[in-house]
């Protein structure tokens, strides 16, 4: 989806590394391993995000709802993406592709000719990651949040916030979602019933 990869990342890890113990709990990943990407397969929910770029900001602000899907392909070093997006009470889907880039631990995808790069960070709670961005140093960093459920805790919500904290950004600058607000329920399981047939089929 556009909100993810809105934001050029420099390097948003020495920042973490500084921010203390705001950011104790949260832990880059690098290498990206194969592991990383099983444990990255399946469903997933945006919860939330704040960036420092007001553009990205009021894009964050029209979505009401999001889930998508990881798909690996660990020898292209790819992630297949189901993007579900419910956007003025309507449903946007999309299928796309992300770039892995293992060593340092990113994750890129390409969108209107430019590939826009993102860390990703894992957090002491399992099945909820972050991805990290910034643009010309600390001025619009931003991070978003994601959970293999609409809703989260609030200890794993208080880990998210304390992020938000850690790079400067106040409580008030997040944008949630809303998962009951998510109209692509319908196209979701239209979905799921045609790759059964083709899996049935083949």
């Amino acid at each position: 989806m556009a909100l993810l990869w809105a934001l050029t990342v420099l390097s948003f890890l020495p920042l973490l590394e500084a921010q203390s113990p705001e950011c104790a709990n949260l832990t880059a990943v690098a290498p990206i391993t194969n592991a990383t990407l099983d444990w990255l397969a399946g469903k997933w929910f945006y919860i939330g995000s704040a960036f420092r770029n007001p553009e990205y900001n009021e894009s964050a602000r029209a979505i009401q709802a999001v889930f998508f899907y990881f798909e690996p392909r660990h020898a292209e070093d790819k992630l297949i993406v189901r993007d579900y997006q419910t956007i003025a009470d309507k449903c946007i889907y999309n299928l796309s592709t992300i770039n892995i880039y293992r060593q340092n631990g990113t994750m890129s995808k390409i969108e209107s000719d430019r590939e826009h790069f993102a860390d990703l960070l894992l957090n002491k709670h399992l099945r909820t990651f972050m991805l990290a961005s910034s643009w010309n140093g600390t001025k619009n960093v931003g991070v978003s949040f994601y959970a293999d459920k609409p809703e989260v805790t609030q200890e794993q919500k208080k880990e998210f916030l304390d992020v938000i904290k850690c790079i400067g950004i106040q409580e008030s600058e997040v944008t949630y979602s809303d998962g009951k607000k998510d109209v692509c329920g319908p196209l979701e399981k239209q979905h799921e019933e045609e790759r059964k047939k083709e899996t049935e089929a083949s």
